[in-house]
């Protein structure tokens, strides 16, 4: 059941969240590693509008649990027509907390977001439960749609990757990150470095050079790790943020790294309304503080090997059930991924 080449994916019955087992259904059949999906509720707080299935009783574990299961299916079905057989799992409780748990099992989590409601604001809604806040590994997280409410294309083929690199170690963690993951699809990587805007200080030709210099002595063990990996690199005045959310448009993903609160690669991670996760309009593939501090933990020579993180069983965790769902028709499935891509491919 646990093991280190797999990834979780959360689900709610939201077309939001089927947008994200089809994005990590695709990834993991490129990278040959096995999926695991996961629906979380809770009673009484989880009532009938927690789910976009149908289920009405208020209250009841039995309909819930019925409902979850339904939607297991469905997310199963996705993952089938990408070719990727999946195990399913259950979780009731606090979903933050036992995904933090569970995120020490698994190379990645990969949740959709839908901006308002559902699984995705109850893992990123406050900075004291926010996911990529507090994870053990990775987070991808996929948006459904932009800031006006259009629809998101994903594509199949990673082509074009942007990470946010700064001086701090967890910025180094994402650059390196990023620059494995690029690689992996024999994709571009477009490194950025923001300057930050400093009052009283003109950030002149000699300020970018000063950061144009240290993105390269940063990028010097990347190119000799990947020395196939096309490599673009810029230095661009004023918000991070910005710069990032404004690379998301022509990026299939773009990596950071989090501290865990403000700052370059806080990015106000445990806000709804703002930063790099609310606006983006593709996926962010998010490095957590403790994936970070657990990596240093290890004296291993390639930088961007896993990190070293306790795992714990399912029957350490409370409120998780490993459960055998049937897969819904083919047609359901084509139905749902028209819905959620009608540009699919």
């Amino acid at each position: 059941m646990i093991n280190d080449k797999a990834i979780l994916v959360g689900v709610d019955g939201s077309h939001a969240s089927y947008k994200a087992t089809w994005w990590a259904a695709n990834y993991a059949k490129h990278a040959g590693l096995t999926l695991q999906i996961v629906c979380a509720y809770s009673l009484p707080s989880y009532a009938a509008v927690s789910f976009d299935a149908t289920y009405t009783a208020m209250g009841d574990d039995n309909a819930a649990h019925s409902d979850a299961q339904e939607i297991l299916s469905k997310a199963k079905a996705i993952a089938d027509e990408q070719g990727v057989e999946a195990a399913t799992l259950i979780v009731t409780g606090d979903p933050a907390s036992v995904f933090v748990e569970l995120s020490r099992n698994y190379n990645l989590i990969v949740i959709g977001n839908r901006g308002k409601g559902g699984l995705a604001e109850r893992l990123l809604g406050t900075t004291s439960s926010s996911l990529p806040a507090y994870a053990y590994c990775p987070i991808v997280v996929v948006p459904y749609t932009d800031d006006d409410g259009n629809l998101m294309h994903l594509n199949n083929t990673i082509t074009r990757v942007a990470v946010g690199a700064d001086e701090s170690k967890w910025g180094l963690k994402a650059l390196d990150i990023a620059a494995a993951f690029a690689d992996g699809w024999d994709a571009e990587l477009d490194v950025i470095s923001a300057v930050p805007k400093m009052q009283g200080v003109d950030a002149g030709d000699a300020v970018m050079e000063s950061y144009m210099e240290d993105l390269d002595m940063r990028l010097k063990p990347i190119t000799e790790r990947h020395p196939n990996l096309k490599i673009h690199k810029s230095v661009v005045p004023g918000s991070a943020v910005n710069a990032l959310t404004k690379a998301s448009y022509d990026h299939d993903v773009v990596v950071v790294g989090s501290r865990g609160r403000g700052g370059f690669t806080g990015l106000l991670l445990g806000s709804t309304s703002q930063g790099l996760l609310q606006h983006a309009v593709t996926p962010v593939y998010v490095v957590p503080r403790k994936y970070v501090e657990a990596a240093e933990t290890r004296l291993d020579t390639v930088p961007s090997s896993p990190a070293e993180v306790p795992v714990k069983s399912l029957d350490e965790i409370s409120g998780v059930e490993e459960v055998a769902v049937p897969t819904a028709a083919a047609e359901v499935a084509e139905a749902i991924e028209t819905t959620i891509d009608p540009h699919r491919q």
